[in-house]
């Protein structure tokens, strides 16, 4: 072999080794891109993800806050009530008592007088067996 054809075929080698090695660089990077790629999409993906975590989360709090709202106007409102209902059953109580006091007074008043005249009945009907039992000649003090 000539001098010369063994530097073709080592030059030919050395330009192969080069075009393997741009090949081999060219796949690493097309690789490094798929692979970025790849991880760019998975964290687009986390962070759509993150993203509705995030609007969930608020609006659980702006749920919850709404409910906790809505709780502090319904119990206010209740406890509103329960005061008007409170005031109207004090009301009624002092009526009813009134009303009662009324009555007992007006039956009490109506056994007094009752008492007075069953006394004077009584008295009246004692007076009277008296009477009878001394025209009989009895002694009423013994019966």
């Amino acid at each position: 072999m000539a001098p010369g054809s063994r530097r073709k075929g080592k030059k030919g080698g050395k330009q192969e080794k080069k075009k393997n090695a741009a090949v081999l660089r060219r796949d690493v990077a097309k690789a490094d891109g798929e692979g970025l790629k790849q991880r760019l999409l998975e964290l687009e993906q986390e962070l759509e993800r993150d993203d509705k975590q995030d609007i969930y989360e608020a609006t659980c709090q702006h749920d919850i806050q709404q409910a906790q709202e809505e709780r502090e106007q319904v119990l206010g409102e209740k406890d509103e009530t329960i005061s008007t209902l409170q005031g109207k059953i004090d009301a009624l109580q002092t009526a009813y008592e009134e009303i009662l006091h009324g009555s007992l007074d007006r039956v009490l008043s109506k056994l007094a007088a009752i008492q007075r005249c069953w006394e004077e009945e009584a008295t009246a009907l004692h007076l009277e067996h008296k009477e009878k039992l001394r025209e009989f000649g009895l002694n009423p003090l013994e019966f």
